[in-house]
């Protein structure tokens, strides 16, 4: 027989408590013992008034923000929509059964305003990888770095010619962002080529074909992580360039060693990173084994001899070719010599012609001109010793190793949805960029972690 519900009066008293209703396995429970908003208000104090009626808890709107970037929670609008129904969230955000949820304007509000102006969020990040450190995640011995692209909340459509630049009648927070950072290495001047088109909705982002499809805004988001658990280190914002990402590596390494007192053994890159100024950087100025694929194109594909069949003597300063002639950077004396390094820090050996007019061996060398050319750079050192490394079983197990950060990526645009970005400018980019890789950290936690916490905070 079909029951019916007969019980239709209202309870009078209800006992509910949002603990119960959390399940154990959940991952707010999961991630809730590893953050520590304790420091927030006092980094926050400065940028707030003394009078006037209260704020919103920037803990409460910080909360509801990591909960968005780790459930993948794109809008603010609907993550507050999210957060008012979702039980869970309530918990995490300490707001009980009646707790009001703030309107999603407030986030902007703040964004824009003392959340930038005291660098919030880059504080936040650096606290749950502080947190990261103290429970042993980061053992510091080899890093990694690399960069990808995000797509910029910008209409590939209503792109304009970039050699026509702004109209004067641009205006926005993006374009005064963008003008803000024309001098900045990582942004305007990261190069002097024009490039293909500009947004006029956010001109700092860059127009590229990276990815082989259709071209598009984008920017890049530069991440420098722990081989050993994937625990990301440092994570910068740059425009879509390789110049700018390379800075950014450099930016991320020594950020690292001041402000956490993490040198690095070894760094793990493609060969992006693989210049030789890079990889002088890294063995001279820091003594960092550079476990990268040098930036070579020195290789011939015609069938004469390419620059690795010549040998350089070192004590000799001179380069010995297959025949066993030598080519020096002068092979006469000058009244008026000319610099030994140009000015793109290379050095250019050269063959005797006489040597070379009656070598055998000239139609697989140099057929169509008089003597060889051998160029050098002054930081060869540095790429002989990366080459080096190449050859050795520790560079196979790197290699290995730094496939870590494409799961990263696909991790941060899969699951967390972070595939294009909803703010715009430098400042927006960076802003996604850091709590997304603090949502990132914090799973990481969780999932290594599973028991919680094995230290207090400090």
């Amino acid at each position: 027989m079909m029951g019916e519900r007969t019980g239709v009066q209202e309870a009078l008293f209800y006992e509910f408590s949002l603990e119960r209703h959390v399940p154990a396995g959940h991952l707010v429970r999961a991630i809730d013992g590893f953050v520590d908003l304790s420091g927030i208000r006092a980094h926050l104090r400065p940028f707030y008034s003394e009078t006037g009626r209260p704020s919103i808890d920037p803990e409460l709107m910080i909360r509801m923000l990591l909960v968005g970037y780790c459930f993948g929670i794109r809008s603010e609008r609907r993550l507050c929509e999210e957060v008012h129904l979702n039980l869970a969230y309530r918990w995490f955000c300490r707001l009980g059964l009646d707790g009001r949820v703030p309107d999603h304007s407030t986030f902007s509000k703040n964004r824009h305003g003392r959340f930038r102006d005291s660098d919030l969020l880059r504080h936040l990040f650096e606290t749950v990888l502080q947190r990261c450190i103290a429970e042993g995640l980061v053992g510091g011995e080899g890093f990694a770095v690399d960069a990808s692209l995000i797509k910029a909340e910008a209409s590939r459509q209503k792109g304009v010619e970039g050699e026509a630049g702004l109209s004067p009648q641009a205006a926005g927070r993006a374009v005064e962002e963008y003008l803000a950072v024309l001098d900045d290495a990582a942004f305007g001047a990261a190069t002097e080529v024009t490039p293909k088109l500009l947004s006029p909705a956010d001109p700092a982002a860059r127009w590229t074909g990276a990815h082989g499809g259709q071209a598009f805004f984008a920017y890049s988001t530069n991440y420098l992580f722990d081989v050993e658990n994937a625990i990301i280190v440092d994570v910068e914002a740059t425009t879509a360039i390789r110049q700018a990402e390379v800075l950014a590596a450099k930016r991320m390494i020594e950020r690292s060693m001041d402000r956490f007192d993490l040198y690095p053994a070894r760094l793990m890159g493609d060969s992006a990173y693989g210049s030789a100024e890079m990889l002088a950087w890294l063995v001279h100025e820091h003594g960092i084994e550079p476990h990268v694929p040098v930036f070579d194109k020195s290789g011939r594909r015609d069938g004469t001899f390419s620059r690795a069949d010549f040998t350089y003597d070192r004590e000799a300063d001179a380069y010995v070719c297959p025949a066993g002639k030598l080519l020096r950077q002068r092979q006469k004396a000058y009244r008026a010599p000319k610099p030994l390094v140009d000015e793109d820090g290379m050095m250019r050996y050269r063959s005797s012609k006489l040597d070379c007019d009656g070598c055998a061996l000239k139609p697989r060398c140099c057929p169509p001109t008089p003597a060889r050319k051998i160029p050098r750079s002054i930081h060869e050192g540095a790429r002989d010793m990366a080459r080096a490394i190449a050859g050795t079983d520790a560079y196979v197990t790197s290699r290995r190793q730094r496939k870590k950060v494409e799961m990263l990526f696909a991790h941060l645009k899969r699951i967390l949805k972070l595939d294009r970005l909803r703010l715009r400018g430098p400042n927006g980019a960076r802003d996604e960029f850091h709590l997304a890789a603090t949502a990132q950290n914090l799973r990481k936690l969780a999932k290594l972690l599973p028991s919680g916490p094995q230290t207090s905070p400090a």
